[in-house]
């Protein structure tokens, strides 16, 4: 026993018994935690905002075209009408226009149509129980287009106003004007909408960033006391929300995918149906092609992108004011 009264015995260095921790195992540890609670609620707030713009951008495509498709079809074709008039044989002049359609260049087909297939048109507004026989009902032409070609039509506005004078001719124009700014308007809407997607998500990223830095201060000080710089420390935290905005942007994105790729088939499981064919009237087939998912997800990286410049400026700003 010693004089102290200390009844220990002596200190033993342990040597190569002592634990050793690894150097690597001492780095690796990240300077923000990964699973934080900001850190998996702004994983949820990307995802929303990615599977938002996914879906405006997805129904943009698909209204645009299906836009084009009409266009296409009705600047495929023109209806010559020929209305009945005192002193003409109305089936004289239908088949004269007809014959005058035919011969003219870069016209496929044309084909009148019957008195009953004219008197069928005019079911949806006068109903079947009123007899059409004594009214001047007129008769139609369709008449198809050779594909990329352009007939002149004021040359044959001229003729069959020679064969035909109560001929007209209607190439659609006005309505493909109206589908071009419907059109445009979709297109302008969607490009607003994502507008403020995107400004959603920055403000959303800038908060987070501001957060982080503000919970991990103490983390900071002291690497600016080993001598750690703004750029190091920045481009520590830009690491954890690019990874952040991967993650949300790919769960959003899939979703967004997912969800188009599910409305296909449900769309086909309703073809042939009064719903479906509402749909197919109005959005084509409701399936986008494969270049739409190729921007869906180019889309969520570029989300993915704009979560880290948008968290980079913040982490600069709110460095400055921790010096």
């Amino acid at each position: 026993m010693s004089r102290s009264g200390n009844t220990r015995g002596p200190l033993m260095d342990l040597g190569e018994a002592r634990p050793q921790v690894p150097v690597k195992a001492r780095i690796q540890a990240p300077i923000v935690p990964r699973g934080s609670i900001a850190g998996r609620a702004l994983v949820v707030v990307v995802a929303i905002m990615t599977y938002l713009a996914s879906l405006t951008t997805g129904a943009v495509l698909l209204v645009y075209g299906a836009a084009s498709e009409w266009q296409a079809d009705v600047a495929s074709e023109i209806t010559v009408q020929v209305r009945s008039t005192a002193g003409r044989d109305l089936d004289r002049d239908v088949a004269a226009a007809t014959a005058l359609v035919r011969a003219t260049p870069h016209i496929v087909e044309a084909r009148p149509l019957s008195a009953n297939e004219s008197a069928a048109l005019l079911e949806p507004w006068l109903g079947t129980s009123l007899a059409l026989d004594d009214l001047p009902v007129p008769r139609m032409i369709v008449v198809r287009i050779a594909p990329g070609s352009a007939p002149d039509l004021a040359t044959l506005r001229q003729r069959l106003a020679d064969a035909a004078p109560s001929a007209t001719v209607d190439d659609h124009r006005a309505w493909i004007e109206r589908m071009r700014s419907m059109t445009g308007a979709t297109v302008l809407a969607g490009i607003g909408i994502l507008i403020l997607v995107v400004i959603a998500t920055v403000i959303s990223v800038s908060f987070a960033a501001r957060g982080a830095m503000a919970a991990n201060r103490p983390i900071v000080e002291v690497l600016h006391f080993v001598g750690a710089g703004d750029r190091y420390i920045a481009g520590r935290f830009l690491r954890h929300f690019l990874r952040l905005g991967l993650e949300g942007g790919v769960i959003g994105g899939g979703a967004a995918i997912l969800t188009f790729g599910l409305s296909e088939s449900i769309g086909s499981w309703f073809a042939g149906t009064p719903v479906g064919d509402q749909f197919a009237a109005l959005l084509g087939t409701f399936s986008l092609r494969p270049s739409g998912y190729l921007a869906l997800a180019v889309q969520a990286l570029v989300i993915a992108a704009i979560t880290a410049l948008a968290s980079r400026r913040t982490l600069f700003a709110t460095l400055d004011d921790i010096d």
